[in-house]
């Protein structure tokens, strides 16, 4: 990123702290745990299970060090940035027209998602129960999950008047 641009909010969201995929993950470990006890003779299959359940709860435990979202707000941009992630997403913040905290309808049962277009919504969330609905001039709706949505929301309608306000110096007055 650019020296010039100032960092005014910024929020970090890990993989492992997505509840529903540990729940997925932890009854999957149990259910290897369990097969492993009720097999007669810990032969090669019962130790395999035993092995994978463990493995499990090792990878869970070590994917609370994984950074999926990174969010950053700029006076100038919102960027969403992630690990895996080969596209850095700015969003001009002079192109957004709406911006409301939003609670959760499905981000409690979902997985993490990263740029996802679906049903004419672009969402990025790991985890929680809130998120910030923005919508752009063309139309366009992000969502984007954030553990502190009132006060990214909040952050993001003061941008907005103050954008507005100097575009509004700005303009030569007719006479």
């Amino acid at each position: 990123m650019e020296n010039s641009e100032n960092i005014i909010f910024e929020e970090k969201q890990y993989l492992g702290y997505n509840r529903y995929s540990n729940i997925r993950r932890m009854v999957l470990a149990v259910f290897c745990f369990l097969a492993y006890y009720w097999t007669e003779e810990h032969d090669g299959n019962g130790e395999i299970l035993f092995a994978m359940g463990i493995a499990i709860v090792v990878i869970s435990a070590l994917l609370i060090f994984v950074l999926h979202l990174h969010t950053m707000v700029t006076d100038t941009s919102i960027i969403l940035d992630g690990l895996w992630t080969s596209k850095r997403i700015k969003i001009n913040l002079a192109s957004i027209v709406s911006v409301k905290a939003v609670p959760s309808k499905n981000f409690l049962l979902s997985r993490p998602v990263y740029n996802l277009h679906r049903h004419g919504i672009i969402r990025f969330y790991t985890r929680g129960k809130e998120g910030v609905e923005l919508i752009d001039k063309d139309g366009l709706k992000y969502i984007v999950g954030s553990q502190t949505s009132g006060q990214l929301a909040e952050l993001l309608r003061r941008k907005m008047k103050n954008n507005s306000n100097v575009s509004a110096e700005d303009t030569p007055s007719s006479q």
